[in-house]
């Protein structure tokens, strides 16, 4: 049973590699493809720490979250700013945003 779920969160951080390493073109599939590798992370952190019988696993699970969801707004508030500037969300243009 156990193994079922080490298997879907090691799938499911295969997939966001692959989000990020096939789609480096729009913005927001990246965002979605970090998110995905944050929360495999939390999967694995949190049956790893249910085999062992240790709260810490969770707890940084805890952490992960908060980080993740820093991570989205502060994300998200420069892609609003990037389209503001570009009028689009293509990658190509990133470098306009320098100061």
């Amino acid at each position: 049973m156990i193994i079922n779920y080490i298997s879907l969160g090691i799938l499911i951080f295969i997939i966001g590699i692959l989000g990020i390493v096939i789609n480096r073109k729009n913005i927001i599939v990246m965002l979605m493809s970090i998110e995905l590798l944050l929360l495999s992370i939390n999967l694995l952190l949190i049956v790893g720490s249910t085999i062992i019988d240790n709260l810490m696993g969770e707890i940084f699970a805890l952490y992960i979250l908060v980080v993740a969801a820093a991570e989205s707004a502060i994300g998200l508030s420069i892609l609003v700013a990037y389209y503001r500037i570009t009028g689009t969300i293509a990658v190509k243009y990133i470098n306009l945003l320098k100061g």
